[in-house]
């Protein structure tokens, strides 16, 4: 079964280096071991006798250049894999743009800048007085960095935790421009988390909605999203992965159904989730979303571990309690800039040409 166009296509946006200061593209041997990862995922690695070595776990603490299965026809196992499971097209891609995302954000911890002292040296007259001169200029180019390097991680993960989500159950996300959810009286469309055109659905994903909103603005936004989608012929469905309860959720979802709209909590979004994006990504999101993120939220500590940052002969490393991250640094790499940087497929979010 020689691969469609459609899947040309797929392949050339995945491998594709991305834009800005730290572009990221997958090569044959990165693609060859995903085909590896999910050929195991869906219980077929039986049929690649290609691949003899163990595979390596996709998330492990082993370093993330190691991730690769040299010596392959990539394209010739993409078909296989195809041919064995039709749907494993759409599976690739999300683990494919999942990694892209990690590989991107090891890129920025090796190269983020450090930030100066003309950046931060005004917020000593908060403190001043409270340490010396020398320790606090230091305490205030750490916490700089760790917020510079902390807001990096929001933006990455903004471009890759809704749309692997959306992909996953047959819908893509929506830009503010090209989204089909018009504003009341602004006509204005807004961005939406994921459209299913196939049901007529508009999703809100949510972790969690927590007591502390944000502005009390953009709470209003968020309260008026189901009557926008209601109004531009949609059906709003509200996803919140963590079910804690909270007067705010409570208000959130009474919007929802006011619309006529669905809202599932806990593992009825699971339930939700599973059903709409069938067998094959139905694997994907537990492996990849679920599994993670109950794991996270079960182990949580409930008191603040200590922590130690140090900066040694170019390498970072962070003490959690008793465990150790060592983060080799590139100063000769590092960015220009701060500037925010968008995804080469911010405004096209489509897996089809």
């Amino acid at each position: 079964m020689a691969l469609s166009k459609t899947h040309e296509a797929l392949i050339t946006k995945v491998c594709a280096v991305g834009g800005g200061e730290l572009g990221i593209t997958l090569d044959d041997a990165v693609c060859s071991y995903l085909i590896a990862v999910i050929s195991a995922d869906l219980g077929v690695l039986d049929k690649f006798l290609e691949f003899t070595r163990p595979v390596l776990p996709f998330f492990g603490k082993q370093p993330l250049v190691r991730l690769r299965a040299p010596g392959h026809d990539f394209r010739a196992l993409f078909e296989k894999l195809i041919g064995l499971r039709q749907d494993a097209d759409a599976y690739f891609y999300c683990l494919a743009t999942l990694h892209k995302a990690r590989l991107k954000y090891e890129l920025i911890l090796q190269s983020q800048p450090v930030p100066t002292i003309d950046q931060v040296g005004p917020r000593a007259l908060l403190q001043y007085g409270s340490l010396s001169p020398s320790a606090l200029g230091g305490f205030l180019i750490w916490r700089k960095w760790i917020y510079d390097i902390d807001n990096r991680a929001a933006q990455e993960t903004g471009y890759v935790f809704e749309p692997i989500i959306a992909y996953a159950i047959g819908g893509v996300p929506a830009s503010a421009k090209k989204s089909p959810v018009k504003r009341l009286g602004g006509g204005s469309g807004r961005q939406v988390d994921c459209i299913r055109e196939a049901d007529k659905r508009a999703y809100e994903f949510k972790l969690r909605v927590t007591i502390a909103a944000s502005g009390q603005g953009r709470w209003q936004e968020e309260l008026e999203f189901p009557e926008d989608c209601r109004a531009s012929g949609y059906t709003p469905v509200l996803v919140v992965l963590d079910p804690t309860a909270n007067p705010k959720l409570t208000q959130l979802r009474k919007a929802f159904e006011a619309q006529k709209g669905e809202t599932y909590v806990g593992a009825e979004a699971w339930k939700h989730l599973e059903g709409k994006a069938g067998r094959t990504m139905a694997t994907f999101l537990r492996k990849y979303v679920q599994e993670t993120l109950d794991s996270l939220l079960r182990e949580v500590p409930k008191a603040l571990p200590d922590l130690t940052l140090t900066v040694r002969n170019e390498q970072l490393t962070v003490k959690v309690g008793t465990e150790r991250l060592k983060i080799r640094r590139n100063p000769k790499r590092q960015l220009a800039s701060l500037a925010d940087e968008h995804p080469e497929d911010a405004d096209d979010h489509s897996l089809n040409p």
